[in-house]
């Protein structure tokens, strides 16, 4: 029954009959009935906020990344854990798809299942990490979105972005899988002990 029918009849039903005697005393019941209303009306819009599921799980992982910056990559039980301590939707309860988030639609090399994101990568069956654009995407995800928004979630979270961008795409798991990036530092030997602008000077006179 909807909460105003609810009301309503519980109204009717503790109200006097006329001669100032209730047709029957609220039971515990009603009093919770009451309670569960005040919260969902009044309390809950204030303490939640609404914030994709996509965008929890990486929020999850990447606070994981961060913390246990030596590690590859993580179960799905372990993003799920972390997403449940973290609570950035302010809820009561983990929603429950976070979990098939973790383990399905949010995966860059699964196939579509409706969802295209991008946000996670499968290294191993059961284990994930962040998904960074050199990793292989599955034909059907690859326009999906891999990171939030920054204006789609709460402030306190956009450091993880910075640090996305900034040292885990460059640092990260990846890094050594990406042709480009894996020639970072290559041949720094050769000026280890000379200065840039004397190594310069010296390979221009070479070309006289």
């Amino acid at each position: 029954m909807p909460w105003g029918a609810r009301l309503q009849s519980l109204n009717r039903n503790t109200q006097g009959c006329g001669h100032g005697r209730p047709v029957r005393d609220p039971t515990d019941t009603d009093i919770i009935d009451i309670v569960y209303y005040v919260y969902s009306v009044c309390i809950s819009p204030m303490t939640t906020r609404a914030i994709r599921v996509a965008d929890e799980v990486w929020i999850a992982t990447a606070l994981l990344q961060r913390e246990h910056d030596s590690r590859e990559d993580f179960s799905i039980s372990e993003i799920v854990e972390r997403a449940r301590h973290e609570n950035v939707n302010k809820s009561l309860t983990l929603r429950s798809s976070v979990r098939v988030h973790a383990a399905q639609h949010c995966v860059a090399n699964k196939p579509a299942s409706p969802g295209r994101h991008r946000m996670l990568f499968e290294t191993a069956r059961g284990r994930r990490r962040l998904y960074v654009p050199p990793d292989r995407s599955h034909p059907d995800r690859v326009s999906g979105k891999h990171i939030p928004e920054r204006d789609e979630i709460p402030e306190e979270y956009h450091h993880l972005l910075d640090w996305y961008h900034e040292q885990f795409v460059v640092t990260g798991p990846a890094a050594s899988q990406d042709p480009i990036l894996s020639l970072r530092g290559l041949g720094k030997e050769i000026w280890a002990d000379e200065a840039a602008d004397e190594y310069v000077k010296r390979v221009r006179e070479d070309w006289r």
